[in-house]
């Protein structure tokens, strides 16, 4: 088990939820603390709480736009945005809405029986997904806007 893997778990086991533990990972690798963020990132949770997108796939668009977005008045969207969301979003398609009959919390996890078993995993592969969108679009993973 590597690092990355480790964290998670130690994330999971104090009450994080999918989007808020890869958010904190993000934050992590930048040496930097958001409680308010990472709090907000709650709300993904679980499809929104309804059981829609799942949220390894909306952190994984929040930690793109993290890189990329737009977070004041003199800031500017960096032009790649839109395509990396494109392509994390096409990625998340084909890998698991095939696999699993959907990208919703409720496909892939079974209406929940299947968490365990399958969330974690799709969080991992989610948050490298996004981590060689960056690598591949020249940002420093160790440097935010």
């Amino acid at each position: 088990m590597d690092d990355m893997m480790f964290r998670m778990m130690e994330l999971k086991s104090k009450g994080f939820y999918c989007s808020q533990i890869m958010l904190q990972l993000a934050l992590e690798a930048q040496d930097k603390e958001n409680p308010d963020l990472i709090r907000a990132m709650a709300g993904l949770a679980f499809g929104v709480g309804i059981g829609e997108v799942c949220g390894a796939l909306t952190g994984g668009a929040c930690i793109l736009s993290l890189y990329a977005g737009k977070g004041t008045d003199e800031d500017e969207e960096h032009f790649r945005l839109m395509s990396m969301l494109h392509e994390l979003g096409d990625w998340f398609r084909e890998t698991y809405g095939g696999q699993y009959g959907g990208i919703s919390c409720d496909a892939i996890s079974e209406d929940g029986s299947l968490r365990n078993e399958r969330c974690g995993a799709v969080v991992a592969a989610t948050y490298q997904k996004v981590l060689e969108i960056l690598i591949q679009n020249d940002f420093d993973l160790m440097e935010g806007r």
